[in-house]
């Protein structure tokens, strides 16, 4: 079969297999070896691309990134610094108005930069933070809006494992995708939290102020706390000024998060556990990533991807409506699938239409983790909203609560990726400035 009619066969048929509740990493092998099969007419020589492109793609050493944050998520997550963090967070902010919904976003920015995933975040923080917000007297909707939104900065604040999906699909920097997030996800953090300090100060009612004058943080607190964040300053900063690749600072942090946790008071057990816990996470994002490599590998040799590439240029559409498009079904998929499926199926194809158009690879890449962050908050089945309905300890809240009190953050997130599209140096900055740095000092090593 003609190599591109074959190509188009198995996307039409990856399509309705994803449609039709097939797991998308199987849905993505069988359809890479069958189209393959096609193209060459031998399944042998199929089964031998195949093969190849799996053992070429395991061995990048870019794959050990993914792992070692997760395992350092783990170590953090089981020491229970979440709720050290969100005290601290607390105090810290006490002149705050609406200082209870700030620290959760403020929480939320830090605890989410270790997990490296906003599920995590939201259903710890649904635990920790709206039980407190109920207790001051704090409207539920706007309780339950601050958890679900402020999870999202999960998606964005690196080390984020969506940024290092979409690095290793795209084969570009995760480095420099770690420092392209910093910026717009600081501002992003500050919008939320300026949102719940001017909701608290109009509406004092469903936001009233919590006396806590005489609280103090014990010397655990301030050290679980401290220790989060170090951890998070340690491993950008290693990246930052160019001493440490990803890969090893992913290593530095996953030695830090077990320090943390040995120093919290957990057993060998509870890291056991933790590793156990680890393994189950990652196996089957890593088989995603190898499924993924090898429809890559598929669409690039049947030259589907040049083809639509092509067409898209050749039929003279504004490269800001094409964006436009991608950016709606981004949207919409991310009512049916979650995160890193959606950049598994659409960013090997959109990617190079993009950088047609001259997007900047970095920030294209900002943009679209907004646009698939926001997707988690869209009705009527945004992941995120069922996550925090799942962990909240009370059974009586309704998702269109959660989804109420998540629009705010939804058109938040939508601004600051107008102002990425707008100010691409809100993206590209941050990576000037650590290439300055590194070029001063003489250091050279490979951001992979």
């Amino acid at each position: 079969m003609d190599p591109t009619s074959a190509v188009l066969l198995m996307l039409v048929v990856l399509i309705f297999a994803v449609i039709g509740g097939i797991h998308i990493g199987i849905s993505l092998g069988v359809c890479a070896l069958v189209g393959t099969w096609l193209m060459f007419g031998s399944y042998e020589l199929a089964a031998g691309q195949v093969g190849s492109t799996s053992f070429f793609a395991l061995r990048d050493f870019v794959f050990a990134v993914i792992p070692l944050f997760v395992l350092m998520g783990e170590f953090v997550s089981r020491s229970g610094s979440a709720a050290d963090l969100y005290r601290v967070m607390n105090f810290g902010l006490k002149r705050i108005p609406g200082r209870l919904a700030v620290a959760t976003v403020a929480g939320n920015a830090v605890f989410a930069a270790v997990t490296g995933t906003s599920l995590a975040s939201a259903a710890a923080f649904s635990r920790l933070a709206y039980p407190e917000m109920m207790k001051a007297g704090y409207s539920r909707r706007f309780a339950l809006g601050s958890v679900a939104g402020s999870a999202c900065l999960g998606m964005l604040i690196p080390p984020s494992v969506l940024l290092i999906i979409w690095g290793i699909v795209t084969e570009i920097s995760i480095g420099f995708l770690f420092l392209a997030g910093i910026l717009p996800g600081l501002i992003l953090s500050l919008l939320m939290a300026f949102y719940c300090s001017g909701f608290a100060i109009l509406k004092p009612h469903l936001a009233p102020a919590v006396d806590l004058s005489n609280e103090t943080l014990t010397r655990q607190e301030m050290i679980s706390g401290g220790g989060v964040i170090f951890l998070i300053v340690a491993v950008l900063g290693s990246i930052w000024v160019g001493l440490a690749t990803p890969s090893e600072a992913a290593a530095l942090g996953a030695l830090f998060g077990l320090v943390l946790a040995l120093i919290k008071g957990v057993r060998w057990d509870g890291i056991r556990e933790a590793i156990i816990d680890s393994g189950k996470v990652i196996a089957p994002i890593l088989f995603l990533l190898l499924t993924a490599q090898m429809y890559s590998r598929l669409l690039t040799t049947g030259g589907v991807v040049n083809l639509i590439t092509d067409t898209v240029g050749g039929a003279g559409i504004d490269p800001n409506v094409a964006v436009l498009i991608m950016i709606v079904i981004w949207l919409v998929l991310g009512t049916l699938l979650d995160s890193g499926s959606i950049i598994l199926l659409t960013v090997p194809i959109f990617w190079p239409i993009a950088q047609n158009f001259g997007y900047n690879e970095y920030q294209f890449a900002i943009m679209g983790i907004l646009a698939i962050e926001a997707g988690l908050l869209t009705p009527p089945v945004g992941l995120l909203v069922y996550a925090v309905k799942g962990a909240v300890p009370d059974r009586s809240v309704q998702l269109s609560e959660i989804f109420a009190g998540s629009i705010p953050y939804w058109i938040l997130i939508l601004i600051v990726l107008a102002l990425v599209w707008l100010l691409p140096e809100l993206a590209t900055e941050p990576i000037t400035w650590s290439s300055d740095i590194i070029f001063n000092h003489q250091i050279g090593f490979s951001f992979r």
